[in-house]
């Protein structure tokens, strides 16, 4: 039987009011192809496991949700394969294989996705792995609402925030956003906005040895 985390559930209803049918309709329709996945969050993001081993992972921006499978690069981009967005939309960077989801029906029909979760489970099974030297695909580091409104009520914050390097913006970024508890990720936002008026990086503490 599969397992929810209710950090999922949290996530979706933290998205953006198109985004949750999305995520709502590739929650089900994984859990229904595979009913033995278990949901966790990588990379701040829901992701989907199956035997211990990455099946695929959503995620919802400001403007666009995005789906990928793990193996996609052994499975989808075939033409034929029916999916809902247009090539232009394809092409647009996003993570994933499907391009920038705006509604359902910019995915591929529930029989087609279907297929592809059981490749991707099939893969699994007979224990093939990603092909070397391919790195994860980390969807972009989006600054969440509460922090982008304390960066703005903060200059010397946000002006150090806007001048650190990616990989430390995400570090701030994903601490916040793991949090499980609402009254954590207050205390580290304004603990984030604190730091980040002295100048300091998320793990300024290990830096001064």
């Amino acid at each position: 039987m599969g397992q929810r985390d209710p950090r999922i559930d949290a996530y979706i209803d933290g998205a953006a009011g198109f985004a949750r049918p999305i995520l709502v309709h590739l929650r089900e329709l994984v859990h229904a192809a595979c009913p033995d996945c278990v949901e966790t969050l990588k990379w701040s993001a829901p992701s989907f496991t199956y035997r211990g081993k990455i099946l695929c992972g959503m995620a919802a921006f400001r403007q666009h949700a995005a789906f990928g499978l793990w193996q996609g690069d052994r499975i989808v981009g075939r033409e034929s394969d029916g999916a809902g967005s247009s090539g232009s939309d394809k092409a647009e960077t996003a993570m994933g294989q499907f391009g920038r989801l705006k509604r359902v029906a910019d995915l591929p029909g529930k029989r087609v996705l279907t297929g592809y979760l059981r490749e991707a489970m099939q893969l699994i099974d007979g224990g093939v792995t990603r092909s070397p030297g391919r790195s994860a695909p980390r969807p972009p580091a989006e600054v969440p609402a509460d922090l982008a409104a304390a960066l703005r009520a903060h200059a010397g914050a946000r002006k150090t925030f806007e001048e650190f390097p990616p990989g430390c913006r995400r570090e701030y970024i994903e601490w916040i956003t793991e949090a499980k508890r609402e009254a954590t990720r207050a205390k580290r936002v304004a603990q984030t906005i604190e730091w980040l008026a002295e100048g300091k990086r998320r793990n300024w503490k290990y830096e001064q040895r």
